[in-house]
């Protein structure tokens, strides 16, 4: 059952995307969905999670009945002698008669019963793995919050790669056309050379940064795939569009005027375990010092002969059965559990010193991504206009170029000024996505479930 439900939901998530040709159509929110149960992260991470409850069932095991069977087989091929006083067989005194007191061969069975009774270490061994346990889920949850922003983070780089590409591709275009007609121009006389080559070098820039573009999509793809746990030469469709996307990330004031709380951040909750462990080290050194009470049983059955017949019928075993407890009582050791008790108390101190230091951490950086989430939000709306205005003057640059009213070198300047402001649209794109993704993680709003 447990390799079933995990390939159904590997087939059911498959089947999610539309695939034509070997190309996955995918939207964010299957990405994020697919990242939390099958990337290679996440994966591993639910693996400590299933290994710290196993460490805890084999703690409680420790304080549970044990049974331990032995069976054990001797054969003797020189039997030991033992000399004994010739009187006791009646010869003289001062002589000595050898005597063989074992046989050829012996084998005895027996089954052992061991109960803990009372063990301080044991109490606090337990406190301990169920601490671990809620740390590992807290480390689990941390790792799921960690590969949600990664798989946003991925996804949105992607979509800016895909559109600057789409960007460059018209301003191609565009930069095609003013040099075509420029040379036509040019051929018929009413140019010079050096606007030809002004806009020669613009087409050829444009040219090299679309070729450069399509790489970096595919290694952007590639990216995405690694994050999602798919192999690298997945053909990935994106079907979000990034413009929806950011505009879906627009001033969210619900977020803006959450506030803060600390507890709930999930790297205070495994600062706050690792304080709890220290405690109860600290205990378990302390439970040291005290008795250990234990009881034990056992049976068994023994047999012996010359020859080999302890499987015969007829052969005679005779039993033997043990009853009894045990009690260990730490007297003196020369101070060393003192001092290892010492040793975990100062542990224990600095891990609250730690929890102290990570609480400001949490709200710096609650602030710091707050701050940037609003320089964010601004940017956008910045870029934005600012991408409205360079459009509009390299329209207008074009319209006076084409009538005699500018020249090659200020059509080229209002390019590369309208390239700048696409360049610094799609960044901002991108920032605002990822610092609202950095936000939602420090007040572990997502649902990672």
């Amino acid at each position: 059952m447990k390799y079933i439900l995990p390939f159904a939901f590997l087939i059911c998530t498959l089947s999610g995307f539309s695939q034509a040709q070997d190309v996955y159509k995918i939207s964010l929110d299957d990405a994020i969905e697919r990242a939390l149960d099958s990337s290679y992260v996440a994966i591993n991470a639910k693996r400590d999670q299933l290994k710290a409850l196993k460490q805890k069932w084999e703690t409680t095991a420790d304080g549970l009945p044990q049974i331990n069977a032995d069976v054990n087989y001797q054969y003797n091929p020189i039997i030991r002698i033992t000399p004994l006083p010739g009187e006791i067989a009646g010869g003289e005194p001062g002589t000595f008669v050898p005597v063989a007191f074992d046989t050829r061969q012996n084998m005895n069975a027996s089954a052992t019963l061991n109960q803990l009774i009372f063990d301080g270490s044991y109490i606090v061994a337990l406190k301990a793995a169920k601490t671990f346990l809620e740390y590992s889920k807290n480390a689990n949850d941390k790792t799921r919050l960690e590969v949600r922003q990664s798989a946003i983070n991925a996804y949105a780089n992607a979509l800016v790669v895909q559109s600057n590409v789409d960007i460059i591709k018209n301003n191609q275009i565009t930069a095609k056309k003013n040099l075509d007609e420029t040379q036509r121009i040019y051929e018929e006389g009413l140019a010079e050379q050096e606007d030809v080559e002004q806009l020669q070098i613009t087409y050829q820039q444009v040219t090299n940064q679309l070729r450069n573009a399509e790489r970096n999509l595919d290694l952007s793809k590639q990216t995405l795939c690694m994050v999602l746990g798919l192999p690298v030469n997945v053909e990935l469709e994106l079907t979000d569009d990034l413009e929806s996307l950011a505009q879906s990330q627009l001033a969210d004031f619900d977020l803006l005027e959450q506030q803060l709380n600390v507890e709930q951040n999930i790297d205070y909750k495994i600062a706050n375990n690792l304080v709890k462990q220290r405690e109860l080290e600290w205990r378990l050194e302390q439970s040291k010092a005290l008795p250990t009470l234990s009881a034990f049983a056992n049976y068994g059955a023994t047999t012996f002969g010359d020859d080999f017949i302890f499987f015969d019928q007829n052969t005679e075993w005779f039993s033997f059965s043990t009853v009894g407890v045990s009690l260990s009582v730490p007297i003196f050791s020369s101070l060393r559990r003192a001092k290892r008790s010492q040793r975990a108390e100062i542990a224990m101190m600095q891990a609250e010193t730690d929890l102290r230091q990570s609480v400001e951490r949490i709200k710096l950086d609650f602030n710091q991504a707050k701050s940037d989430y609003n320089f964010a939000l601004e940017n956008y709306q910045t870029s934005q206009a600012n991408l409205d205005l360079a459009e509009r003057i390299e329209r207008k640059n074009i319209i006076k170029y084409k009538e005699g009213l500018s020249s090659s070198f200020e059509l080229r300047q209002a390019q590369l000024q309208l390239y700048d402001a696409q360049n610094s649209y799609l960044q901002s794109m991108l920032n605002l996505i990822n610092s609202k993704t950095s936000l939602e993680t420090i007040l572990n709003n997502p649902d990672i479930n």
